[in-house]
């Protein structure tokens, strides 16, 4: 079949130059109050013009950049040999801070394998920095439309949401309302590395690595510092960095060192958040930004300054001493409106009317496997336990699992749409076999793996 042809010539774009790029530095944006994605009407957008492409698409495709009408910046990618369907990509983190534009070329040289494989791929860096669900998925939706208005029109759109972007990517399915011709804006969801059990559950492990952290080290804040709630993450006006936090870190547990060198007080503290959180040792760090910076983020942006993280009622398991770390450890109740406030944006419905692939790493030390239990679930309690698929894989990796991975679910998942043909883990994991041909090797399909529900793996607390 004969691709869908762009609506710009190639000529044209060439001449726009890259004015976009230079603008990639621009100030921080206020928290987005803008409507719902499926109120993002179809307005008339800034057509995109011809950007470089990263090093190894370079050979194979032409790329477009643009700045939307609400301040995110968008690269777009179309394969000279494209395949008439479109990726359309809703990034992880989120970072924190003003949208770059290099962002999206990041993104789109970590999933260049979509490109290779014939796809079109779009992602848009967000409007804005932080932990805002809702936006996010209407920033995707602007740039679908940026696609069809001034690129081409995709026979199928797939929306793909990774980490954290998944949560996104889901909203976005589920707030999403058919197009002016009656046709529904994705036909298809793909989800890979998902955080998906909604915002009010997702993070409730980092709130016990902050409490339990603060039981064995004492330095966040340290006793000679301001006190404060460790469930807000930290102060409004706090001046602490990265490097300030990862300072006390490797004075507490030396986690810039191997276990080898640390002392064996060190490694003992070490090996009890290890043992009690359920996290490994080299991602201490990065929960605990996330503990920090972005829960900060959340209730200083998105909540109204309360926090909507508790831990009472959790009962710690694993330490040398259970009774003493339960005993004398920080707790803290979780605000009602807080919850509220963050559910709204956060929390997923389960109503996804279009067909669902997800993948996770059964060892992903970001995303947990048993937060795809926790999705099955909302899914069926949304009525659309028969439009998902959960496949799972031998990896122990968050941000990317291998290259035959991905054309293997976005093939299994357009069969979906087109026939009918609902795939299953073991014929999946069959077809990636023939994927490794063309992509290399990396197939690592887990065809009865079935995740224990999340409570097994993160305590249950009170709830407001």
């Amino acid at each position: 079949m004969t691709a869908p042809q762009p609506h710009l010539p190639l000529p044209r774009l060439a001449l726009l130059g890259l004015a976009c790029l230079a603008v990639a530095a621009c100030a921080p944006m206020a928290p987005s109050s803008a409507p719902a994605a499926s109120a993002v009407s179809a307005k008339a957008e800034a057509a995109p013009v011809a950007a470089a492409c990263p090093k190894d698409l370079a050979p194979i495709a032409r790329c477009l950049s643009g700045q939307d009408s609400a301040g995110a910046y968008y690269l777009i990618a179309m394969p000279q040999q494209w395949n008439g369907h479109l990726v359309l990509h809703a990034h992880g983190g989120p970072a924190l801070g003003a949208p770059r534009m290099e962002r999206s070329v990041e993104d789109l040289t970590r999933w260049s394998i979509m490109v290779r494989a014939g796809y079109a791929w779009a992602g848009s860096t967000f409007r804005q920095g932080g932990v805002e669900v809702r936006a996010a998925a209407e920033d995707t939706e602007r740039l679908r439309q940026i696609f069809v208005q001034h690129v081409a029109q995709p026979q199928r759109t797939v929306l793909h949401g990774q980490s954290w972007g998944a949560s996104g990517a889901a909203r976005g399915a589920e707030m999403s309302q058919p197009t002016a011709n009656g046709k529904r804006p994705y036909d298809a969801v793909l989800l890979t590395s998902g955080v998906l059990a909604g915002g009010t559950r997702s993070y409730d492990f980092r709130t016990d690595l902050r409490v339990v952290y603060q039981y064995l080290c004492n330095n966040h804040p340290r006793p000679t510092e301001a006190q404060y709630a460790l469930n807000i993450g930290l102060p409004a006006d706090a001046a602490m960095t990265q490097a300030d936090l990862s300072a006390r870190l490797n004075e507490c547990l030396a986690l810039n060192k191997p276990a080898a060198e640390r002392t064996p007080e060190q490694q003992r503290k070490v090996q009890t958040i290890v043992d009690v959180i359920r996290i490994p040792a080299n991602s201490i760090q990065g929960h605990m930004n996330w503990a920090t910076f972005h829960f900060r983020d959340v209730v200083q942006h998105r909540t109204g300054g309360a926090s909507p993280f508790g831990n009472r009622g959790v009962l710690y398991r694993g330490s040398p001493d259970d009774a003493a770390l339960n005993a004398a450890v920080l707790r803290y109740r979780a605000d009602p409106a807080a919850v509220a406030r963050f559910a709204q944006d956060t929390d997923l419905t389960g109503r996804i009317p279009v067909p669902v692939l997800t993948v996770k790493g059964v060892d992903d030390p970001t995303a947990f496997v048993e937060l795809d239990a926790a999705f099955k679930a909302t899914m069926a309690q949304g009525g659309s336990a028969a439009r998902l698929v959960q496949t799972f894989t031998q990896h122990n990796t968050h941000s990317y699992l291998s290259d035959p991975t991905y054309p293997t679910l976005l093939a299994a998942l357009l069969r979906w749409v087109d026939t009918g043909d609902k795939p299953t883990p073991e014929g999946i994991a069959r077809q990636c076999a023939g994927m490794e041909t063309p992509f290399g090797k990396g197939c690592a399909f887990l065809p009865g793996y079935v995740p224990a529900p999340l409570a097994s793996r993160v305590a249950e607390r009170e709830r407001p």
